[in-house]
């Protein structure tokens, strides 16, 4: 009798013995499923992987079509890098965190900044009133930056840059303070994450309609591969998609039809595939079903890997990898026991481990709150450090590698991430599918389907719909003070009244000559940022050429 007979009555007599047991202990819900509706079966075994090749689905790390990594030792040689997502309030208490979380152990940059940053206004300007500082740092100048990056050497740590309409203006600021401290910017190390897209989809601070858009970031794409070979030039983020609340599958499917609208718009400037996409990265999130989590990973590897080697016919190895950045979910936190969180970021950063994360940021217990104090960061930066050397999950190459379940759920989430990538190409692609609210509606069904099982209690949220406590909720939050807008304007208008005045009028009259033809605009920001141009003077000279975007 061959093994797969064997097997298979194998599997019959547990199936009877299922069948009696749950006769007397009838299972917990009438059907299991994963949030993206996959069903889960009670058991899985070698028959659900019987077509399978190993060569063809799995492989080996570090090569394709990287499902078990895109490193060949990945953490038996170096750790995953682990980031703090930081800033608050001004550059000099932003400054202050980032050398605490380095002194710590943290061994990459991560920056916030705040709205009026993230939409291109300077904070002075009317429409940031009373948002200065609050979710992140505010950066009107080159001035600001310099005191971000202040005794942190930028040739020694990596940093991302949470940006995207603006992405261009903070980049050339990076730049620019690189080389005041002397390090040439082909030594500069890092991310931005200029992806517009995701902000049409699930998150707002966009500034441009679409195709201008779009060219700011091919020009990003190109002045990079001539000056900056080491930086990554986007981070296509399927993380905001997740936290305005799509499925696992979703946040797959609509971060890589991005990617491939990214590859497109790049191709279609006269960029060559090789030239550019060994410098794309990614940005995912992690929720609290480990197991898909970690099959969302290694399926989105798999996916993107042979997308760019059939599709695009990329030549080079490096193009077919997809290297990610991984956030644990902050939509997943509650205010209520918010102890309960740390449970919850280290579950999703085990997942992100487990699933071949190049780098991490786990969220704080008090970020439902408030932005993290500084004994939250560290607990979080903790949490990283605890599970990369005292549990052992680091010391062999994709454990769950092999799983039945694992390997299943993978496939699973392959088969109906491609289904979405077929609709959105039969539409046009990512761009026509946003301008037609597709991937938004989706969503949007999505976070409404999810919050009725939360009601219904189909989902339980510890400690909010159940196991609640009766108590007020009053723990030490992190305060940014009020005085601190008045500052920060003051701080601009000093920069303002000592620069000089005519070259920045002369910068940004070149960069509106640019930006009128197809010349590339990024020399021209560079050279309006070293001349203390503001922010907001940049990117109004930028809307004025290209609009504005209102959503429909």
């Amino acid at each position: 009798m061959g093994k797969s007979s064997e097997t298979q009555q194998g599997k019959h007599k547990w199936e009877s013995d299922m069948e009696k047991a749950v006769q007397r202990f009838p299972e917990r819900k009438k059907q299991f499923h994963t949030s993206s509706e996959i069903d889960i079966n009670a058991l899985y075994t070698p028959e659900e992987l019987k077509t399978q090749a190993y060569e063809e689905k799995l492989g080996y790390p570090g090569q394709y079509p990287y499902t078990r990594g895109i490193q060949p030792t990945m953490y038996r040689s170096r750790y995953w890098t682990m980031r703090q997502y930081a800033g608050f309030g001004s550059a000099d208490e932003t400054n202050k965190r980032f050398r605490y979380l380095l002194d710590q152990g943290q061994t990459g940059l991560s920056v916030a900044f705040d709205l009026p940053t993230q939409i291109g206004y300077d904070s002075d300007d009317p429409m940031a009133e009373g948002e200065v500082g609050k979710v992140g740092v505010a950066i009107d100048s080159l001035k600001d930056m310099e005191v971000l990056f202040d005794q942190i050497p930028l040739n020694e740590v990596s940093t991302s840059m949470t940006i995207n309409a603006p992405a261009s203006i903070l980049l050339a600021m990076y730049i620019a303070v690189g080389e005041k401290q002397r390090v040439k910017p082909e030594e500069l190390t890092g991310t931005i994450q200029n992806d517009i897209l995701k902000e049409y989809i699930a998150r707002g601070t966009y500034i441009y309609p679409p195709k201008p858009s779009m060219r700011l970031i091919t020009d990003i794409f190109a002045y990079c591969q001539e000056n900056l070979p080491k930086f990554n030039t986007i981070s296509i983020s399927g993380y905001h998609i997740r936290e305005a609340g799509s499925t696992a599958v979703q946040e797959v499917a609509f971060t890589i039809a991005n990617g491939m609208a990214y590859v497109d718009a790049a191709i279609e400037a006269g960029l060559k595939v090789d030239q550019f996409a060994p410098r794309l990265a990614f940005f995912f999130n992690a929720h609290n079903q480990f197991f898909e989590e970690a099959a969302k990973f290694r399926a989105a590897r798999r996916i993107w890997a042979k997308i760019m080697k059939e599709h695009y016919k990329a030549e080079n190895p490096k193009s077919w990898k997809m290297r990610f950045h991984t956030q644990t979910g902050g939509s997943t936190l509650t205010a209520q026991q918010p102890d309960n969180n740390i449970v919850r970021v280290t579950l999703q950063a085990l997942a992100a481990i487990m699933g071949g994360t190049q780098s991490l940021h786990t969220n704080s217990r008090d970020e439902a709150l408030a932005l993290p104090t500084e004994e939250s960061a560290r607990i979080a930066l903790r949490t990283q450090q605890i599970i990369a050397q005292e549990s052992g999950v680091a010391d062999t190459i994709d454990p769950l590698g092999g799983s039945y379940y694992v390997e299943s759920l993978t496939n699973q989430v392959e088969e109906q991430v491609n289904e979405y990538l077929k609709r959105i190409k039969d539409m046009g692609g990512a761009v026509q599918a946003v301008e037609e609210g597709y991937m938004q509606r989706e969503i949007h069904q999505t976070a409404y389907d999810a919050q009725k099982r939360i009601e219904s209690k189909e989902e339980i949220i510890v400690g909010l719909n159940e196991y609640q406590l009766d108590e007020e909720i009053n723990p030490d939050l992190l305060r940014v003070d009020e005085q601190l807008e008045a500052n920060q304007i003051q701080r601009t208008k000093q920069v303002r009244s000592t620069r000089e005045e005519v070259k920045v009028n002369q910068c940004l009259e070149a960069l509106r000559n640019a930006a009128d033809t197809n010349e590339n605009v990024m020399p021209h920001i560079v050279s309006a940022v070293k001349a203390y141009a503001t922010v907001g003077e940049i990117a109004n000279v930028l809307r004025d050429e290209f609009g504005e975007y209102t959503a429909m």
